[in-house]
């Protein structure tokens, strides 16, 4: 409040107004700055309200259309009206606790209409109409409603808790969807890359085959040409010789190998030489046929 006393001269503070009484009755507004009286002929100073901004916080329990209980706060910021101040000071004795009461009514009749969900997505449109309706009620007294703030819905701990857990649930069961996409790519690359290995390997495995194959032809021509009387079937044969020391040669030089029992001796050549030509004789004609 002011300065009030029975006084000559009173001071009203900026962004406040006085009431000024003549014989208990309401006279006029005192204005901001120095204002005169006249005791003598029944004027003293009644009060002194502020017309600065206030703020007002409303905590509320109500249920939703979906039977869940909530708490919503709000924030009221209101003024008094300079021009109606009289009707501030002498219509409501305490404001807040009109205003308060007017915000829970008008809240408990709407939220009830919504799910918990709609709650959340329109609570500005709840703010919106309790500022409608507070506008007309309190504009009669004198006061103001500037913004009306819907600052936080506070659902019931254990309907909290299990909207957390629906939100964890389907946030893996995403991630477990991204996972299987992830893992299949995976194995299609992983497919590919071995089927891609195995053509490879068999290319260079024709081409080994190949290459060996023309170095045989290559050498059974040129010592053929250069040993007069020796025939293409003992140039073969020494050939197979060769290669048959040469592969003993390599199971013997390599590490971690396994033991390996194998016929020996210059007959065991022969027959070796004697089933590779059947063979190769075998297919020849199978092809031919």
């Amino acid at each position: 409040m002011g300065n009030a006393a029975c006084v000559f001269v009173g001071c009203i503070d900026q962004a406040s107004v006085g009431i000024i009484e003549k014989w208990g009755r309401f006279e006029k507004l005192a204005q901001p700055g120095l204002n005169f009286f006249n005791p003598c002929a029944g004027q003293y100073l009644a009060g002194v309200l502020s017309t600065r901004i206030q703020s007002l916080e409303v905590k509320i329990e109500t249920k939703t259309k979906d039977n869940v209980f909530v708490q919503i706060i709000s924030s009221i910021q209101y003024r008094v009206i300079k021009q109606s101040a009289d009707d501030a000071f002498y219509e409501l004795q305490n404001p807040r606790e009109q205003i308060q009461a007017y915000v829970f009514d008008v809240v408990r009749a709407q939220v009830p209409r919504m799910t918990l969900d709609q709650l959340f997505e329109q609570k500005d449109e709840v703010a919106k109409i309790v500022l409608e309706e507070l506008e007309k009620v309190m504009g009669e007294y004198g006061y103001s409603i500037e913004h009306i703030l819907m600052v936080d819905i506070i659902p019931d701990p254990s309907v909290r808790r299990a909207m957390n857990e629906i939100n964890a649930a389907q946030r893996l069961q995403l991630a477990s969807v991204y996972k299987g996409e992830a893992d299949k790519i995976l194995q299609v690359k992983k497919a590919e890359a071995e089927a891609e290995a195995k053509y490879l390997g068999g290319v260079g495995v024709a081409r080994q085959r190949q290459a060996i194959t023309d170095g045989l032809r290559e050498n059974i021509l040129n010592f053929s040409h250069k040993v007069e009387g020796a025939s293409a079937k003992e140039v073969m044969d020494l050939i197979m010789i060769t290669q048959y020391f040469d592969t003993i040669k390599d199971l013997g030089s390599t590490s971690k190998n396994t033991t390996v029992f194998i016929p020996h001796g210059p007959g065991h050549i022969r027959d070796i030489g004697d089933q590779i030509r059947n063979g190769l004789m075998e297919a020849k004609a199978g092809t031919s046929g």
